[in-house]
């Protein structure tokens, strides 16, 4: 799941490959509510990432985190992806500095 997710960012995202930072958070039956309807393999991705990318982008993001998921057994209708845009300002990154006066190394605004 995590390389799915990767995977996914790079291709919608446009992110290198050294930009990684996924974590997966397993939760049992009874440590959550799924809605209804939906099964256990219901899944929900939160993505946090610098604001700025296009409503072309986001979608290409949604539609590869299904195709990547679905191809692991995931039924795409169980997916939900819940972007968390931060400003760059609130990034904090390479010795303290905000990610606005950093060099990234790629571009946010595709």
């Amino acid at each position: 799941m995590i390389g799915a997710v990767q995977d996914a960012l790079l291709a919608a995202l446009k992110i290198p490959d050294y930009d990684r930072d996924v974590v997966l958070d397993l939760h049992d039956d009874a440590a959550r509510i799924v809605p209804t309807g939906r099964s256990e393999r219901y899944t929900r991705i939160e993505i946090f990432l610098f604001s700025g990318r296009s409503l072309e982008a986001k979608k290409a993001l949604y539609s590869a985190v299904v195709a990547n998921l679905s191809a692991l057994g995931v039924p795409a209708n169980e997916i939900k992806t819940v972007l968390i845009e931060v400003p760059p300002d609130n990034w904090g990154l390479r010795g303290g500095l905000p990610a606005s006066e950093i060099d990234l190394g790629f571009k946010v605004d595709v």
